[in-house]
């Protein structure tokens, strides 16, 4: 993937390469700061960013593209900005049900496990909508877990629970927030999609027997591992 990238940039500096001199030679009048120019600068990097192996999610670089093409489609009057801010708010709405419904494709073969471990019986289950919940995992086993926050909270404490060499967690914040309090000599690795929300790991172990796998999705949201 970081060779497609590569190529991907190449081919974009070479073309700016040649554009410049067949307009410096006269063959072609080609304007290259056209009306909304500078939306290429946000365009590119995203559509490239697409191929972008060690970038886990690619939702970012989706919503990215389709903000910079809406603002060339601005500078260059083929639509007008009230129509973009009229149909803001049921875009966003779109947009967050096209990822409920394909937001793991991009996901890789050990996130995909998360989505295969929390569809177990053994599962536990942990919500709260509308309310605040706290849950305590001392000296209990967890294995795998669906923790959910829609519009409430959730704070899952690992401190001192029984783990297992791997943990599966899928984490979602719609409208809430989630804290997932995890044990100091345990890595842990997180996949990230945040659609105006934020994720942030705070855990700082790197050398560690056993690891938790934390899928997590913040809309309008917040997850905090820590």
């Amino acid at each position: 993937m970081e060779k497609i990238n590569r190529i991907l940039w190449g081919i974009v500096f070479i073309t700016l390469g040649v554009i410049v001199a067949l307009n410096t030679l006269d063959i072609i009048n080609f304007n290259i700061f056209f009306n909304g120019w500078w939306t290429l600068l946000i365009i590119i990097p995203c559509f490239i960013g697409l191929f972008d192996e060690t970038n886990k999610s690619k939702i970012e670089n989706i919503f990215g593209m389709i903000i910079g093409l809406l603002l060339l489609l601005i500078c260059q009057n083929i639509i007008d900005i009230t129509t973009i801010f009229k149909l803001f708010v049921p875009g966003v709405f779109v947009f967050i049900g096209i990822y409920l419904i394909i937001g793991n494709v991009f996901a890789n073969k050990k996130y995909e496990k998360i989505k295969e471990k929390v569809g177990k019986k053994d599962c536990e289950v942990i919500c709260a909508t509308f309310a605040e919940q706290y849950v305590n995992k001392e000296n209990d086993k967890v294995s795998n877990a669906k923790v959910e926050a829609i519009f409430g909270g959730v704070v899952l404490d690992l401190t001192n629970a029984t783990l297992k060499e791997e943990t599966y967690i899928n984490a979602s914040a719609i409208f809430g927030s989630v804290d997932i309090i995890v044990p100091k000599n345990v890595i842990v690795k997180v996949k990230s999609t945040p659609i105006f929300g934020g994720v942030t790991n705070k855990s700082k172990t790197k050398d560690g027997k056993k690891t938790i796998y934390i899928d997590a999705l913040a809309l309008f949201g917040g997850i905090e591992i820590k």
